[in-house]
């Protein structure tokens, strides 16, 4: 029997057994993407030995004395790129005085201390090492004994193959995953290097930027979210799919409350997932202001055949006039209102339809605008219409429309049996016209205004006479 000095008098005591069993395991998985052979194999035999099993090219006692491994180093979605894990795992079991046979084709290999040559006085760990009878022998088996259960399923816990967790969907930059159990896992590789308690999903890191690489340590543990939350970013701005945009979307309604997952402190997430979401449902995005200040908005919104999500008002603001992966319009509130405006049908009513009283105070429509000073120059005709649109602040069926495009007013017909409320709203939209102004702005309040002051002066002028009559029921 031969026997190989692996240099080693003490390293990594911080090491715990499952450490080490994470390197064998490593290094098979690696063995098996880089041969593309059958999935490795873990088990325990009838002696209760633990087995780690791959079905690659063998160890061989070149092996234990690489410090890296320029195969692993060249190679893309590989767990070990530190050759010294094999040594630090070897190390590892002697200390917990765990037991190791490997057996390959090219050798039977264990593991055992023996004085360094040179140095009578410091003995280190070796490799023995003897010539095996069965050449034909496919892979490499560890077998393991003096291991716990638990052991082994601590250190199996820590790769994505044994997770139990599912892929979602898969980009360039990695795989969202869903998870399974409360935490969010982070991985790289399939090697689990931090927990996220506050993630929606977990996630396997497969192009490692500089970050990333500066930060992975021999342990492979405890990596920080500052070296991965930019390729987290990167896998879900790249995700295309349905699933993930609606878990985003969903947790959206937790917004409010504080409570929805870390993911969601990215505006740019938050906007792809809408853009997601736009494109594949009939949707209308809304924020909670927009939801109080509309109480007919849900009613509308049902009606239209449209699902409503809520969302934060600095997205909102975000995607507003933008378009989704497609180049569709997002729908929001307001683009909701606007084609729900363009696509609405008048039902006008004929002056000649109209009943007495109607006819009365429509007549009545010439003697108002001259109150006012006859602004009709971008008036061309008032309408009657049995049906409104909606008034674009709390949804509710207008009483009176200006349609600036169009030079137009239109008067809602329940309100014409109401002299004063028609004489209201008639003076309402006659001031739009006048200002070229929407609601709630300063230069349409002016006018307003300006109106109340006229006609006040008017019907302290004349108490007895026209507005007496017109203000009769």
């Amino acid at each position: 029997m031969k026997k190989f000095d692996l240099n080693i008098e003490k390293i990594l005591e911080n090491w715990e057994t499952y450490h080490g069993i994470r390197e064998i395991i490593s290094n098979a998985l690696d063995e098996q993407k880089l041969t593309k052979t059958e999935e490795i194999k873990i088990f325990k035999d009838e002696n209760n030995f633990w087995h780690i099993r791959d079905y690659g090219r063998g160890i061989t006692i070149e092996h234990f004395s690489q410090n890296e491994n320029e195969e692993k180093l060249n190679a893309d979605g590989i767990i070990g790129k530190f050759g010294i894990g094999l040594k630090d795992a070897l190390a590892t079991f002697d200390r917990k005085n765990i037991n190791v046979k490997i057996i390959s084709r090219h050798g039977e290999f264990t593991i055992g201390k023996a004085i360094k040559v040179g140095f009578d006085d410091i003995s280190t760990l070796h490799i023995y090492f003897s010539e095996t009878d069965d050449k034909n022998f496919i892979g490499t088996d560890f077998i393991i004994s003096n291991l716990s259960d638990t052991e082994m399923e601590k250190a199996k816990d820590m790769f994505l193959d044994f997770s139990g967790e599912t892929e979602i969907e898969k980009c360039s930059y990695g795989n969202v995953l869903n998870k399974k159990n409360t935490f969010g896992r982070i991985y790289i590789n399939g090697v689990k290097v931090n927990v996220e308690e506050n993630f929606l999903f977990s996630y396997n890191i497969t192009n490692l930027n500089s970050s990333i690489n500066k930060a992975l340590n021999r342990e492979r543990t405890n990596v920080g979210r500052a070296a991965y939350s930019s390729t987290i970013k990167s896998i879900l701005l790249n995700c295309k799919g349905h699933d993930i945009a609606t878990k985003l979307i969903n947790d959206f309604k937790n917004y409010s409350y504080g409570s929805f997952h870390d993911e969601l402190n990215w505006i740019d997430v938050q906007e792809h997932a809408v853009k997601i979401m736009n494109n594949n449902e009939k949707v209308v995005f809304v924020t909670s202001d927009e939801i109080a200040s509309s109480p007919d908005l849900i009613d509308e919104v049902k009606s239209s055949g449209y699902t409503m999500v809520n969302i934060p008002t600095n997205l909102k603001l975000k995607i507003q006039g933008q378009t989704d992966v497609e180049g569709n319009v997002i729908l929001e509130f307001n683009q909701f209102k606007t084609e729900r405006n363009e696509n609405f049908e008048f039902k006008f009513v004929s002056i000649e339809k109209l009943n007495k009283t109607e006819k009365e105070n429509f007549k009545l429509i010439n003697h108002i605008i001259s109150l006012v000073g006859n602004p009709t120059k971008n008036l061309k005709k008032i309408y009657v219409s049995e049906t409104m649109q909606r008034d674009d602040y709390n949804f509710r069926p207008s009483e009176g429309l200006f349609q600036a495009s169009e030079q137009r007013i239109i008067i809602k017909r329940s309100i014409l049996s109401n002299r004063k409320r028609f004489i209201a709203v008639l003076l309402h939209e006659i001031a739009h016209v006048k200002s070229g102004a929407s609601d709630a702005t300063r230069a349409f309040e002016d006018e307003l205004t300006s109106y109340l002051g006229i006609i006040g002066i008017k019907a302290l002028d004349n108490k007895k006479g026209f507005w007496a009559s017109i203000l009769k029921k």
